[in-house]
């Protein structure tokens, strides 16, 4: 990873692979890590992929003690694709990252090529939160202190079942949270920031070609958000992935990749 100034702030990102660049926006609680190999390889044999960590994770930036705001990260995404001298990119954001990717498109629309949603939510009338009862779950195990708790929870609210029961998968899971930990007060400020977030009567403003992804069982941010997103945004697609969790691209990394590097190719021209 390598720290950029970025305005105000400094932001650790990882640049890597081949073609037009694709900004992957990661989602709450989440690291560059976390995207995985299985997913981000074969991204890099069509995408010059740009991952980085939000201000508050990694060696990015720490939060300086104001609030976060999905407005805040998308400005954060922009001045970054300044810092790097990218007119435009193909944008991808997941979950709190899908959050930020409408805000970054919604105020700057002519840096955006393609637009990736991926299991993310748009506040408003319609919008679904997770079932109370699991996050209060989530929550309690966050702040029990116990750490390995904690990372359970995570997990299973994150996958399906059936994901949830492979030792292996959760393995990488828990090495990648060992190897890059994002420190509570963070995690709460973002949750905070997506709480607030709300663009669902602006969505209707997005030209560029949209593609929204979303798993059926998917706990944390349900199935209806995706359904919502893609009937505000005009002529966006929408892919929803049968038995999938919230975190698709682990669960069906190859498929996933496929999506965006067809939807990127929508294009008849590519931007200057």
């Amino acid at each position: 990873m390598t720290v950029i100034p970025v305005g105000s702030i400094e932001l650790d990102y990882e640049r890597t692979g081949s073609g037009p660049p694709l900004l992957a926006i990661m989602g709450m609680s989440g690291t560059s890590l976390h995207w995985g190999e299985p997913f981000l390889g074969p991204l890099r044999e069509h995408f010059d992929v740009i991952a980085y960590d939000h201000r508050g994770v990694g060696a990015s930036s720490r939060l300086d003690g104001s609030d976060l705001t999905t407005v805040q990260m998308a400005e954060d995404a922009a001045a970054l694709l300044t810092a790097l001298e990218l007119d435009s990119a193909h944008v991808l954001g997941i979950s709190m990252g899908g959050m930020v990717a409408q805000e970054l498109a919604l105020a700057h629309p002519d840096r955006i090529r393609t637009l990736t949603l991926g299991c993310t939510y748009c506040g408003g009338e319609g919008s679904t939160l997770a079932d109370p009862a699991r996050l209060q779950q989530l929550t309690e195990a966050m702040m029990s202190g116990d750490r390995a708790r904690a990372l359970r929870a995570g997990w299973e609210i994150n996958v399906s079942p059936a994901m949830a029961a492979d030792d292996a998968a959760y393995a990488r899971f828990e090495a990648i949270a060992h190897r890059r930990a994002v420190a509570l007060p963070v995690i709460m400020a973002q949750m905070q920031a997506c709480a607030a977030h709300n663009t669902n009567a602006r969505l209707a403003e997005l030209e560029m070609p949209t593609l929204v992804i979303h798993g059926t069982v998917d706990e944390l941010l349900p199935v209806q958000n995706g359904h919502l997103i893609a009937s505000r945004i005009p002529g966006s697609r929408l892919e929803i992935l049968e038995d999938v969790g919230h975190l698709f691209f682990w669960e069906r990394p190859e498929l996933s990749a496929e999506l965006i590097r067809t939807h990127a190719a929508c294009l008849t021209t590519p931007a200057p």
